[in-house]
């Protein structure tokens, strides 16, 4: 029977020869991963069930990433519950508060290899369908299942590939490619199903790239963010990882596999308008906006590549009056290196602010938070009413290189006017 690469990489963890897109099967599974903020609500429900020990500790993965260092007495609370949870069962793949995001972290550690079956409690865990892995965000009673059993139950997903061709004009990234397609299907045109990514566009993207389109699968409504492992994939999971890995792809003549073209040649930068990710329109229409705060960071665009875009147009310039910028790396790793190629140097003189490698102001519950009537150019990956603080304010979305050319200006501005 033919089938996706979702399809295999679930029969495989279900036990069976093959599977079909809505059909229920209980799956091992290969990583299981927890943050600060839902991780004690796993733990709770883990003791109510009558747990005592996880399945397997050395398939659990604890990060704090959202809260660090703790900015409440409660976030302090839940800091100590985990550290407590990771020592009594005797959990090594521990990261405290200094090594930064859970998304960027997992696969920098080598935790994340083609073929796995990869949930947390995070609903961007999808970012890691970047190298080949059927990833997952999963609740808080769901993983308390899977600590105990090592299991969890599926509903096999349909897929829609997005085969993605032309040659991107300059200043226009993975980002702006993402947005443009999530602005097409709309925020639940994807319910549930498998997003793949294909296509010579995507072929010739960096991992980084990659995990930028995976990790907004979910703001279009997919299960999962889901790309073909090749050599770029093999070579990056090889530096960083021991595990052995499974290489799936997709049989073109599967039954659950719809298809959707997009040529990105004639694209402009794209910006996610308040208050919905798919209210997404190009800078064209937008540019001029004027705002208070610029975020570079996030689970989405906190990377090194990121961050050398942002400060190739920032380099001997000056960050606007009008405006205050946070940088923030999306891990300990990205801030290292950011350092030795003096890109930290680059946004200080700026006029920026860089914090610890953490989530930042992304939720809003931690820095950077934007007070009534403020508003927000983003590289984050959700902007919805008071995501990241009042009620009353407002948040766009874009890439790192249209986020850098705004703080200069003050105002949403296109790299290209720099």
């Amino acid at each position: 029977m033919s089938m996706t690469i979702s399809e295999k990489i679930l029969a495989k963890a279900a036990g069976k020869k093959e599977v079909e897109a809505g059909e229920i099967i209980m799956a091992n599974i290969d990583v299981a991963m927890m943050h600060d903020l839902t991780g004690p609500l796993a733990v709770e429900a883990f003791k109510k069930i009558g747990s005592e020990k996880v399945w397997d500790p050395s398939k659990v993965v604890v990060l704090f990433d959202h809260q660090v260092p703790a900015d409440s007495i409660e976030a302090a609370e839940n800091h100590i519950i985990m550290r407590k949870f990771v020592k009594e069962q005797g959990i090594e793949d521990f990261y405290d508060v200094r090594e930064g995001i859970c998304h960027q972290v997992l696969p920098e550690k080598g935790h994340v290899v083609p073929g796995d079956v990869i949930v947390g409690t995070d609903s961007h865990t999808c970012t890691h369908g970047a190298l080949g892995a059927f990833a997952t965000g999963i609740g808080s009673t769901d993983m308390a299942m899977v600590l105990a059993t090592g299991k969890l139950w599926f509903k096999v997903p349909e897929t829609i590939r997005f085969e993605i061709e032309g040659q991107p004009k300059n200043h226009v990234c993975a980002k702006d490619i993402i947005l443009y397609i999530i602005g097409k299907m709309g925020i639940d045109g994807a319910t549930y199903k498998a997003c793949e990514f294909t296509g010579s566009t995507v072929k010739n993207m960096t991992i980084s790239e990659r995990l930028v389109l995976c990790n907004m699968a979910i703001e279009m409504g997919g299960k999962t963010g889901i790309i073909e492992a090749d050599e770029k994939t093999i070579e990056y999971v090889k530096r960083r990882s021991k595990k052995p890995y499974n290489i799936m792809k997709t049989d073109p003549d599967a039954p659950s596999l719809e298809s959707m073209q997009v040529n990105v040649e004639s694209l402009e930068p794209q910006i996610a308008c308040p208050h919905n990710v798919d209210n997404v329109k190009p800078i064209s229409e937008v540019e001029g906006t004027e705002i208070d705060q610029i975020f570079i960071g996030s689970c989405t665009n906190g990377r090194i590549e990121d961050l050398r875009y942002a400060a190739k147009i920032l380099k001997g310039g000056e960050i606007s009056e009008r405006v205050r910028m946070l940088v923030i790396p999306a891990s300990r790793e990205v801030y290292t290196k950011a350092l030795d190629e003096g890109l930290i140097k680059i946004f200080i003189d700026a006029g920026a602010i860089v914090c610890n490698p953490c989530c930042g102001p992304c939720l809003g519950g931690h820095i950077g938070l934007l007070g009534p009537g403020e508003v927000s150019l983003s590289t984050s990956n959700r902007n919805f009413k008071g995501r990241q603080g009042s009620p009353e304010s407002e948040v766009y979305l874009s890439s790192a290189a249209v986020a850098a050319a705004s703080a200069i200006k003050g105002k949403i501005t296109h790299p290209n006017n720099i």
